[in-house]
């Protein structure tokens, strides 16, 4: 029977990337000299400190411009209010969203049950596995979903015939 998944996942290679470039950047600016603009990320946490608001502002914005260039879909991260650090340097968390959570994807189920076409659909842990008889129908459903916005990006895998 034919099926595919609807993940959210974002290539950890790619996020890597554009962190590295947006440190190079941030080293560059010449708006950015003498103060403490940073991008960290250890494999888990994303973070950005700066010494104000409008620094701060300035590194996010860098950030999502290279994660946008190197195709990572900015609804996958989820910037925090910034924290006082120490001294004068302010702190935003960035969420890294993997996985669809139980919310989005019970939205996505329901947005297909009401097209009403002749699929199947299932959660599977931070995944939505669709199944039909029909190969046209799945893929009537995968373009009909690529039109929708939800609150975290889609991605199709596992077609199967």
């Amino acid at each position: 029977m034919p099926s595919f998944d609807i993940v959210s996942e974002i290539n950890m290679q790619e996020l890597d990337n554009a962190v590295n470039q947006a440190k190079k950047e941030l080293l560059s600016r010449y708006d950015l000299k003498g103060s403490e603009a940073e991008v960290h990320w250890d494999q888990e946490k994303l973070y950005i400190v700066a010494n104000d608001d409008s620094k701060l502002n300035v590194v996010k914005d860098i950030l999502q411009s290279k994660c946008h260039k190197r195709g990572i879909d900015l609804r996958a991260l989820e910037f925090s209010d910034p924290t006082a650090v120490g001294g004068m340097l302010k702190r935003r968390d960035v969420k890294i969203i993997q996985g669809l959570e139980t919310e989005v994807a019970k939205k996505i189920t329901k947005h297909i049950r009401d097209i009403k076409l002749k699929v199947q659909t299932q959660i599977q842990d931070q995944k939505i596995k669709v199944t039909s008889k029909s190969r046209d129908e799945l893929q009537n459903c995968m373009q009909d979903l690529r039109g929708q916005k939800f609150d975290a990006p889609l991605q199709f895998d596992n077609f199967r015939d």
